[in-house]
């Protein structure tokens, strides 16, 4: 213990063995309850993060499990979008009631609680970041088996927040076949290896085209290399999605929960087992 210590820790830059740890976890309000959290991440943009995110959501829902969306994706929130919400959140003495959906996923986003969808979020981190945590803490999500938690690109501030303020229970990693790629996905691994969260799935959107006709898979960006992508970080399961239109109009039209696909399914029941 440092001489004069008055065991108030945060205004000290003393390493001694009286240090306690910041405990930054955030809690539910008495009105909620989730039983697991995963997290859906990517190391860069575009390569449809919040599109895996829906469809993991949407083939929860199917299985019967209670599913909710937390998109954290502050700056730039799409999945309302994909959806088709048009309804607003809106608070009672409890706390904020989530929108749901056709599929009665409970959403909390961004532009659930703004007048206009398109109107920009020009916000600094700390208040970003301090956001999300809200979305946690006082939106009462009700008896939810499982919530999906739509992350920013990257590994920057919102990012570190959740992992170190929410019980995280897996994260799904996203990514595109292109080569870059690659690197970008070690580097979310790396990250969380580095938080202590297991990383329980691989997903590569955008792999392969398939002929409506034969439904023979061409491969644009090449032969996939995902199998080896998660061979190298031990990553126990992949899954590919297909460049399809009809996914894109779905997104474009909210209407998602339509999608045809069973790509995801073997995710989801990793997830039911955890």
């Amino acid at each position: 213990m440092a001489e004069n210590c008055n065991h108030d820790c945060s205004g000290c830059d003393k390493d001694c063995g009286e240090r306690k740890p910041t405990d930054f976890t955030e809690y539910l309000n008495q009105y909620s309850s989730v039983k697991k959290v995963i997290g859906v991440v990517s190391g860069k943009g575009g390569v449809g993060k919040s599109l895996v995110t829906s469809l993991l959501a949407v083939s929860a829902a199917r299985k019967g499990l209670k599913t909710a969306i937390l998109d954290a994706d502050i700056t730039g929130p799409s999945i309302p979008k994909a959806f088709g919400l048009k309804d607003k959140a809106y608070a009672v003495d409890q706390g904020i009631v989530p929108v749901k959906t056709g599929l009665g996923i409970d959403v909390m986003s961004l532009n659930l609680l703004i007048d206009n969808e398109t109107d920009p979020v020009v916000w600094r981190g700390p208040i970003i970041a301090g956001t999300v945590k809200q979305f946690w803490t006082d939106v009462i999500w009700e008896d939810e088996d499982v919530m999906f938690i739509d992350m920013p690109p990257g590994t920057g501030d919102v990012t570190l927040t959740v992992f170190q303020s929410l019980p995280i229970d897996g994260l799904v990693i996203v990514t595109s076949p292109q080569e870059l790629v690659g690197m970008i996905v070690e580097k979310a691994v790396k990250m969380a290896g580095l938080m202590n969260v297991p990383v329980l799935a691989l997903v590569e959107n955008m792999s392969y085209v398939q002929c409506p006709n034969c439904g023979e898979k061409i491969y644009p960006f090449g032969e996939s290399r995902m199998a080896e992508m998660a061979d190298k970080y031990k990553i126990r399961l992949a899954a590919s999605l297909p460049i399809d239109p009809k996914l894109a109009e779905g997104c474009d039209r909210g209407r998602i929960e339509d999608f045809e696909g069973e790509w995801l399914d073997g995710i989801v029941e990793v997830i039911r087992n955890l």
